[in-house]
């Protein structure tokens, strides 16, 4: 009878100590390693998957230029993840100052089967030698690396970080809403050169508008779909002569860029930079080109 007593009392004891851990406790075991919730993998800044594969051993591959409206153009890797620079390396001469537990925070990426693509120069690839004599990727000379707690491609978590980190510019300078373009000449491959706003959106002319008068024919249901592009900064552009820029007030008094007199749009149906989804729609759609014209048009 004693005995039994005893087990119950052990039994009441861990079911306790089980409900305890498992509600509103720290979630600390004796171990020292904290629980994580069923299916979740332990955090250990390695930037690794459920898979064991870590960010950090995989090569770059073909690097990327993204543009992005709040640091201008930023370089990822093939995936899409985020690159950056460290204050407290060098460029000339190369040099990586992360070690230890810095680099498990930020992985540094290894210069084995990088390559230069659209807006990065081939002579501003380079690489290091770190202190564990692997190599490491260098951009404009500077040591170049991706953040643990970035989540997904395209996250820009690690950008300020510690005043000391910064997104990676095509040449190797750090990412900066002073380098943002509010509007760029870019090269289609379909449609040649054609316009894009700061976000990466085609911006479109409407063969109902007309350039002089200057005169947007655009109201209403086609609002919807059809968005009237913003005023730049005529410092702020690229690929384009700054001369044919000017705004169309619009009934609302908003204020609409054009370019050579034609009022500009961008489209709702282009769900990322880069898409041409409303050229030729309903035969009045057309990309517009650096110069005003309708892209992918014969004169």
């Amino acid at each position: 009878m004693r005995m039994q007593r005893h087990v119950a009392l052990i039994g009441t004891a861990l079911a306790v100590a089980l409900f305890a851990t498992g509600c509103g406790s720290d979630g600390n075991d004796y171990s020292g390693q904290k629980l994580k919730p069923a299916g979740q993998a332990a955090d250990d800044g390695s930037g690794g998957d459920s898979s064991g594969t870590s960010r950090k051993e995989e090569p770059a591959k073909a690097l990327q230029v993204k543009r992005t409206a709040k640091l201008g153009d930023v370089v990822t890797d093939s995936k899409g993840w985020t690159l950056y620079r460290f204050d407290e390396d060098t460029a000339a001469p190369s040099q990586s100052n992360c070690n230890g537990d810095c680099e498990k925070m930020w992985p540094p990426v290894p210069a084995k089967d990088a390559e230069a693509t659209a807006g990065i120069a081939e002579k501003d690839l380079g690489k290091v030698k770190r202190a564990d004599g692997s190599y490491q990727l260098t951009v404009g000379g500077w040591p170049a690396y991706r953040f643990a707690k970035d989540a997904k491609p395209g996250d820009l978590e690690g950008h300020g970080a510690k005043g000391m980190w910064n997104a990676l510019a095509p040449n190797g300078g750090k990412a900066s809403a002073r380098n943002v373009k509010q509007l760029t000449a870019v090269e289609n491959k379909e449609l040649g050169k054609i316009l894009t706003d700061a976000k990466g959106h085609t911006l479109y002319r409407f063969d109902k508008d007309s350039a002089w008068p200057m005169k947007s024919n655009c109201n209403g249901d086609c609002l919807k779909s059809w968005v009237p592009a913003k005023a730049v900064e005529k410092d702020k552009v690229e690929g384009v002569d700054p001369k044919l820029l000017s705004t169309y007030e619009r009934a609302d008094g908003t204020k609409q860029l054009s370019v050579d007199c034609w009022p500009l749009y961008w489209f709702k149906g282009d769900k990322k930079a880069g898409d041409i989804n409303g050229q030729g729609k309903m035969g009045l759609w057309h990309a517009a080109t650096d110069k005003g014209k309708k892209a992918g048009v014969t004169p």
